[in-house]
């Protein structure tokens, strides 16, 4: 039994300004706020950086939107400018509630740096940190767990939990309307196309996918005009304690799908944010064979208490500022959650032994099966049999617990099944990858290549393995197994590896999803060949499973790389670690919430104040100017081939030539290795001979087409003074032939060394031919 008593709230201020105003030119379209009819039209956005500084382009994309979704009710005002139109009619000065610009300095570098007890000690100072606006307020709600056991007395023994959350609602408000936001923001879905017939599907961004898949009932079901804030939720169990104790924390963040998925990966942008603390409590008070069930049955419940707020403003909508300073309605809905294996299928009331998304048998998880999705109305119907005292045949058929409430029932337009989304880290880099795949080859040694990472004691041996490291062995690993295994094995892992960089891609053409299917159905076509080896003796495994159901959830919410639990793990850094080091570790959640506020507010006066840097406080008196125009059309086909003409950024920048210089010492500095191996002596272990692979390019780096040559590096030297004041650094090589055509397992391009006179082919180059 599980009762909640509501706490008060630690603060719940009205102002919370976001940040910085940003002109919005690229990303989607806006729509009329009374559009016209659909209709497609061809729309050429400017090229944008994603977080890794790689530049990608949706010139020559043919959008079509829809037109009923989206609109604008009438102008907004930002907390923003609502709070400098406060400081002008109160002729407040900048700085307030602080004296000077050093004061403010002072508080912001001590809230940053100093842990809860010295910051509370030198705020009784007269620097006024908790006077500052900041986001939604913290409360708490006490929940009391009755347990099946009894004290002495024969009555069942009680647990008090907290439950620490913001209201969604609010945090939705605070994303959507943040200004810095404006030009990585959508307000309705649209389908890109590569061509003008529209016969070649372009999938990226969340708004790009299948909405009108299960969204476009949602859609329909919503008033003209609704604009969809599609909720993105991860949670994930983190420790706190680094060296001993067991201190944990249970955070779960959101993000809409409505902000660019570059910006939502970036963890300071705070596109992603901390909306609540789920009990993380060991249950005591159950014996051990009723814990893990009750377990499921708090984090359910807890879960429903959170998110509580998003049913009425789900099914009724909310009006809320947006980033453009357009007024529209809101309707916040659960659409895509990040979580790994065992936490989906803790959210989706199965076993560990199931598919948290589909009804595959238990032994049939390694077999190419089209299994049906699980349903949530039926899903309910039957936990709801089971509450009522029946069994069900299809409780034990389908996997469940016995999870009689789950979160999501109450949740309007939401499918929790197909709102699981796939999980490139734990999936594919640790599980198919690191876990299988390495492990059926654990016995075949890595070589060295310029440019890639070189474990100097194998692989087997690597006791920590993060993302880099599964990136590094991917890149070498169908090199490692050419030659080395038979050639139907070197077809299963290419097909993995295939796989896997598929599923990577920012994005994606139908073509390419097709693609990725087909490497999968490779891998099941040749996959018996490690039974017959003696490798393996079932596929029956979770996590290669859960690849089958990758093209599905691509096409329904954008691609893959928009969803990693590789954000939600950094986070963990800035809303659980960093906040439990700046605590004195006893009652530490709600000095954590305290901690996080203080650092939401001076992280908004910051971005207030630069924003205030670009929109100066008006005098007393004048107003400043509006240009919101209802019957403007943002969208119309004339603004459009404008945009197209005046854009800077078109297809033959993407084309440029880069030119890199090298810059060489006496003992030069280069990427590629040149080492002769280094024989034991003392103390000093002996260390094989380095000599990297290498491309040659027969031309300058500035021309167009050129064509490489293979190459070894043997030596990395510079001419001596005696030679004359040459300074251009030169390389001795050894030659190898042209590349031939791909070999058919590995479709790796093939090539051997080239000789002359029955010796090897060398020559003397200079460096800056090597690409």
């Amino acid at each position: 039994m599980i009762n909640d008593i509501e706490a008060d709230n630690l603060n719940t201020p009205d102002d919370n300004p976001p940040p910085v105003d940003v002109d919005f030119s690229h990303v989607h379209p806006h729509l009329d706020p009374n559009p016209a009819p659909s209709k497609s039209r061809r729309i050429t956005i400017e090229e944008v950086e994603d977080e890794d500084g790689t530049p990608f382009s949706y010139t020559g994309c043919y959008f079509e939107p829809q037109a009923d979704a989206g609109w604008a009710l009438h102008e907004g005002e930002t907390k923003f400018k609502r709070y400098r139109r406060h400081q002008e009619e109160e002729v407040e000065d900048r700085w307030l509630p602080f004296e000077e610009l050093e004061e403010w300095d002072l508080a912001e570098w001590l809230v940053k740096n100093l842990g809860q007890t010295r910051t509370d000690e030198f705020l009784k100072l007269p620097i006024r940190v908790d006077a500052l606006p900041c986001g939604p307020g913290w409360s708490c709600r006490k929940v009391t767990v009755r347990g099946n056991k009894e004290d002495e007395f024969g009555a069942p023994l009680e647990e008090e939990v907290e439950l620490w959350s913001c209201d969604p609602v609010e945090c939705v408000q605070e994303l959507i309307g943040n200004p810095f936001f404006k030009a990585d923001m959508a307000y309705s879905p649209a389908k890109a196309y590569a061509d003008r017939a529209g016969q070649h599907r372009v999938i990226d961004e969340m708004w790009m996918a299948d909405w009108w898949g299960w969204w476009g009932e949602t859609q329909k079901a919503l008033p003209k005009g609704a604009t969809i804030a599609p909720i993105i939720l991860s949670s994930d169990k983190t420790c706190l304690s680094q060296f001993r104790g067991d201190k944990s924390a249970w955070p779960v963040y959101m993000s809409i799908g409505n902000i660019a998925k570059a910006k939502r990966r970036q963890a300071s942008a705070r596109a992603t944010i901390l909306i609540g603390y789920l009990p993380a409590s060991k249950l005591d008070c159950f014996t051990p064979n009723a814990r893990s069930l009750a377990g499921y049955r708090l984090f359910h419940h807890c879960m429903a208490l959170l998110l509580q707020p998003l049913i009425a403003a789900g099914q009724h909508g909310v009006e809320m500022v947006c980033a453009d300073l357009l007024v529209r309605r809101v309707h916040p809905i659960l659409a895509a959650y990040v979580a790994d294996f065992p936490e989906q299928c803790l959210i989706s009331c199965c076993k560990e032994n199931r598919c948290p998304k589909c009804l595959v048998g238990a032994n049939e998880r390694g077999d190419s099966l089209d299994s049906p999705m699980r349903d949530p109305e039926s899903t309910k119907e039957i936990l709801e049999m089971c509450k009522n005292g029946q069994h069900p045949p299809e409780f034990e058929e389908n996997g469940l617990r016995a999870v009689y409430k789950p979160f999501w029932a109450d949740l309007p337009h939401a499918n929790i099944f197909l709102a699981f989304t796939p999980d490139l880290l734990h999936q594919l880099h640790k599980g198919v990858f690191k876990d299988h795949l390495v492990k059926w080859c654990i016995d075949i040694a890595v070589p060295n290549y310029p440019g890639l990472r070189h474990f100097k004691k194998g692989i087997s041996t690597v006791k920590q393995w993060t993302g880099r490291e599964h990136k590094e062995m991917q890149r070498v690993f169908i090199g490692l197994l050419t030659g080395a295994v038979p050639s139907r094995v070197l077809v299963v892992a290419r097909s993995i590896l295939d796989f896997s960089y598929y599923a990577q891609l920012q994005i994606h053409t139908t073509e390419m999803l097709e693609a990725l299917q087909t490497t999968l159905d490779v891998f099941h076509a040749n996959k018996d060949i490690l039974k017959e080896l003696a490798i393996r003796e079932h596929f029956n495994i979770p996590k290669l499973h859960q690849l089958t159901h990758y093209v599905q959830s691509i096409m329904l919410l954008g691609t893959a790389d928009g969803f990693n639990t590789e954000l939600p793990e950094r986070l963990h850094i800035d809303f659980a670690k960093e906040a439990y080091c700046a605590t004195n570790k006893r009652d530490y959640e709600e000095q954590m919430t305290l901690w996080l506020q203080r650092q939401e507010a001076v992280f908004l006066r910051a971005a207030y104040l630069d924003w205030l840097a670009q929109h100066p406080l008006l005098p007393a008196g004048h107003a400043e100017p509006r240009s919101f125009d209802p019957g403007f059309d943002l969208d119309s086909d004339s603004e459009s081939e404008e945009m197209e003409a005046a854009s800077p950024n078109t297809t033959s920048s993407l084309v440029t030539s880069k030119e890199v210089t090298h810059i060489l010492a006496k003992a030069p500095a280069h990427p590629h290795q040149a080492r002769p191996e280094v024989v034991a002596s003392g103390r000093r272990s002996s260390c094989p001979g380095r000599f990297d692979m290498a491309l040659i390019s027969d031309m300058p780096r500035s021309s167009g087409l050129r064509t490489l040559d293979v190459a070894q590096v043997h030596v990395i030297f510079t001419l001596p003074r005696q030679f004359g004041t040459y300074s251009r650094a030169l390389t001795y090589i050894e030659w190898f032939t042209p590349f031939r055509l791909p070999d058919p397992s590995s479709r790796l391009l093939q090539v051997s060394r080239s000789t002359r006179h029955l010796c090897r082919n060398a020559a003397v180059i200079h460096v800056d031919e090597i690409v």
